[in-house]
């Protein structure tokens, strides 16, 4: 996850409002055309042929087609070479998801789901063009009335998320907007007579606690259902009065993948229904769409409501539900409806109404059994901590979304310059995948995920292997991932373009081990079910060539010039705004590095991250029987990884007793502020730019912070090591990372401790604290204080202290606010800081509470 390219950012797509205009336009130019030529058939005037020579017409017409095939050729061939560049290759092997294991009732059971994470409800299917559904709502705001739609933070909801979701059929969220409150649950059923993939429900309930007072501004609240087909299949309204009292049928239609259908609503409260069809590709500017015809009805008629009109053939089908406080409503989804045999209204009337009432009653039960089973909290924390708990993995497995598209791949300046372009396209993949905030980024993050699946892998193995191979399946032929997957219209909406192509040059951190190490070690020591150990190992199997091809690449591409040493690519060598060029791809964005990049930097902890990998590639050779000599390589690459003594003489420093990169370093860097010249007569600005006062030269980075304990997270150092002892100390000073919050990610005796690192970008890994990397710590503190040695009690002491802290700490943030925040603010007493809701890696803190830890 990277500060920069973490920006939310105003959709960038055209309103199709001017569609028609266009249309009417070429539609008049065709008329004009005919015209013309209608009037000049009454020309009687004979046409005049010029006289030619026929062999110098010849001639000339032969060089001008050579010419053009000349010209063609040249125009084409440049866009054929791109479309062969090797980093647009698919890797050449079998798909992982094209397993077994992944077809069938597997992928079927997941077809539906709430996989729109960007907005406060939405569903899907897992198919690139698919019927999808959705939720808004008209919200008050300083008096005002305000479409709710994203997930976003100006719409300053108290709270939202899912307090309960399974991460397969069902889930419950709340919602508090103002003095509003609804609750959606969403149900999946796939009874007799259902269409592939089942039938789903979503029930709505609304309070208003201004519900009781007079004035009619507060007494009616109004939502918008809307169905939209990204195939553009027309979509039929049930009826052009729509009236409950009459029929239920709200719409209907016919797909490839699900037959017919049918959508329906149902409510013992009296509801006032409106609706609108749209034909429109732009399903992804829905908002603003609605938001514009409600506002225009409203302008002729005086109404806040839809007008009941539709284009032609609608893509889009979009209700308006209106009634008094307090209401519930019901809508229920059912396929397969043109079969004889599809009993539609007696599957309709199982999922809305008193029956789904004891089904929802029912699924919550289940959930809080598996919760209890999973985790198992009972004496370990208090009950507001299990409440944390439960939103903490209800809101993970909530926000897994799937998406469809294309990557957009940066070029090199070479091939920039050569075939005119800045980038080139991926070929259109899938991912599904978990996310770490729905409303800053929705999108799937390769470095968070590994982070995620250690509670996904915990809670449902089979969604989990699901996600890692969608994530390996996205690998080129140079065994390279993108880092950050923006996919799709939707995607591509909340970020802005100058983030969207990805560098192939850049890795991302390999953390996908981290699940894959759990998995692997539980399956060799028989915690698994013999059928999910099977899966296990088949996935393992056929995911092997794709991990290898992993492996190598970071081996080759990112190694330093001595052995054993690795330095993340991708960093800024020519800046003159940064403080510190950034290393975003090693997800610490603005940790400080060396001063001045180079080929001479040695980075501790992707050092430690191949450790990770090689030793994970060697534990799957052995449960899998390969060849020893495939798995003698990795174990000697594990070896010399984690050598102490070569460790210590590459990145120990004896005088402060820490861990540090290598590089080419100054610290006498600064920004200070420059005049500008003025263009045009305008005033002069002023601009901070970096200012060097000391020649660099290669040493030691010397900044405390996660990078240097990453030998002691990863459990390099001996128990019964001196230098064990001096981490400990690092870790519990509070003139240096300690503080009552969790620990810092850069020590306060810092020279860079919360510096900018620009004019426009505050400190992000410079002091907050982060709940991934105090996650790894407290791993590496347990494992520390289970093993015999000298500081055996001390780590134990530190660990109780470190987890109460920070278990207190987000938990307390919780009802504060209603979130869990993306960082911690260590001046600010803790206080949630940055993105929110951050449900990613924020949700280890559930782990953190089952003190559950990976074992490496």
């Amino acid at each position: 996850m990277t500060g920069s390219s973490r920006r939310t950012a105003r959709s960038r797509i055209k309103s199709s409002g001017n569609v028609d205009d266009d249309d009417d336009g070429s539609l008049s130019n065709r008329k004009s055309i005919q015209r013309r030529l209608k009037e000049g058939s009454r020309d009687n005037s004979s046409i005049k042929i010029m006289k030619f020579n026929l062999r110098y017409l010849l001639g000339f017409g032969t060089f001008a087609f050579l010419v053009l095939i000349f010209v063609i050729h040249y125009l084409v061939k440049p866009v054929e070479e791109v479309r062969k560049l090797r980093v647009v290759t698919p890797f050449p092997a079998p798909k992982i998801m094209d397993l077994p294991q992944f077809q069938g009732e597997h992928k079927e059971s997941l077809y539906w789901g709430t996989y729109r994470p960007h907005v406060y409800l939405g569903i899907r299917a897992r198919t690139p063009r698919s019927l999808i559904a959705g939720l808004m709502w008209i919200g008050v705001k300083n008096g005002r009335y305000s479409m709710r739609h994203i997930c976003q933070d100006s719409d300053e909801l108290s709270t939202y998320g899912w307090t309960h979701h399974n991460g397969r059929d069902y889930g419950h969220q709340v919602m508090v907007d103002q003095d509003m409150t609804l609750t959606t649950s969403f149900l999946k059923s796939n009874g007799d007579g259902s269409g592939y993939g089942g039938d789903w429900a979503v029930r709505v309930d609304v309070q208003n606690e201004k519900s009781k007072l007079d004035e009619e501004f507060w007494r009616t609240g109004h939502l918008f259902f809307y169905l939209a087909d990204e195939e553009g299949n027309g979509l039929s309204l049930g009826r052009e009065r729509l009236d409950t009292r009459d029929s239920s049928l709200l719409a209907f239609g016919s797909r490839k993948d699900i037959g017919g259908w049918e959508l329906h609503i149902d409510s013992e409260d009296t509801l006032e229904i409106h609706y609108s069809g749209f034909r429109t590709p732009h399903v992804h500017n829905l908002t603003e769409l609605v938001q514009e015809t409600l506002g225009a009805h409203a302008r002729r008629v005086g109404l806040l409501q839809l007008p009941n009109s539709s284009d032609d053939s609608p893509n889009v089908l979009v209700f308006q539900i209106s009634a008094k406080f307090p209401f519930t409503t019901d809508i229920a989804f059912v396929s397969g409806t043109g079969l004889k045999n599809s009993r539609a209204e007696e599957r309709i009337n199982s999922i809305t109404g008193k029956l789904l009432t004891n089904q929802l009653l029912e699924k919550q039960r289940d959930f809080e059994d598996k919760y209890q089973k999973r985790f198992n909290l009972t004496d370990k924390v208090d009950s507001q901590s299990g409440i944390v708990g439960r939103a903490a993995i209800g809101n993970l497995l909530g926000g897994i979304g799937y998406f469809y598209g294309q990557s957009k791949i940066a070029l090199p300046r070479d091939l920039s310059r050569e075939y005119g372009e800045y980038f080139v396209p991926y070929w259109p993949a899938e991912l599904y995948t978990a996310v770490p905030s729905r409303s800053f980024f929705p999108r799937g993050f390769l470095w968070d995920e590994g982070f995620h699946q250690l509670l996904i892998c915990r809670w449902d193995i089979q969604i989990c292997l699901d996600i890692i191979g969608h994530w390996l399946d996205l690998m080129n032929v140079d065994g390279w991932i993108p880092r950050e997957q923006i996919l799709g219209a939707e995607a591509l909406s909340k970020v802005p373009e100058e983030f969207v192509p990805q560098h192939p040059t850049n890795g991302n951190p390999p953390t996908l081990f981290l699940a894959l190490h759990d998995l692997i070690r539980g399956t060799s020591r028989n915690k698994f079910t013999t059928r999910e150990s099977n899966e296990i190992s088949s996935f393992l199997d056929r995911a092997f060539v794709r991990l290898e091809a992993w492996f190598q690449w970071f081996n080759t591409t990112q190694s330093g010039k001595d052995i054993g040493s690795y330095y993340w690519h991708g960093r800024d060598q020519t800046t003159i705004r940064e403080l510190n060029p950034k290393t975003l791809s090693s997800g610490l964005d603005d940790y400080p590095r060396a001063s001045h990049p180079s080929e001479e930097e040695r980075h501790l902890d992707l050092r430690c991250w191949m450790l990770l990998a090689a030793d994970c590639m060697h534990s799957i050779t052995e449960l899998l029987g390969k060849k020893k000599d495939l798995g003698k390589e990795y174990q000697s690459t594990a070896k010399l990884l984690s050598n102490f003594e070569l460790l210590n003489q590459m990145h120990f420093d004896d005088v402060s007793g820490a861990y540090f990169d290598f590089g080419n370093h100054t610290e006498k860097v600064r920004l200070s502020w420059r005049e500008t010249e003025a263009l045009g007569g305008n005033h002069a600005s002023r601009k901070l730019v970096r200012e060097v006062t000391e020649r660099p030269q290669l040493r030691l980075v010397p900044h405390i912070g996660y990078v240097s304990l990453f030998p002691f997270m990863m459990g390099i150092i001996p128990s019964e090591s001196s230098i064990l002892g001096k981490q400990l100390d690092h870790i519990s000073n509070q003139s240096t990372l300690w503080t009552d919050y969790g620990l810092l990610s850069l020590a306060k005796s810092s020279a860079m401790y919360m510096k900018r690192n620009t004019e426009h970008d505050p400190p992000y890994w410079r002091g907050p604290i982060w709940m991934n990397m105090n996650y790894m710590i407290l791993s590496a503190l347990h494992r520390y204080s289970l093993d015999d040695g000298p500081n055996k009690s001390r780590a134990k002491t530190i660990y109780d202290e470190l987890r109460k802290n920070l278990i207190r700490n987000v938990v307390d943030n919780y009802f504060q606010t209603g979130y869990l925040w993306e960082q911690y603010d260590q001046k600010k007493k803790g206080k949630g800081k940055g993105a929110r809701p951050f449900t990613g890696w924020t949700s280890l803190v559930l782990l953190i509470m089952a003190e559950a830890y990976p074992e490496i």
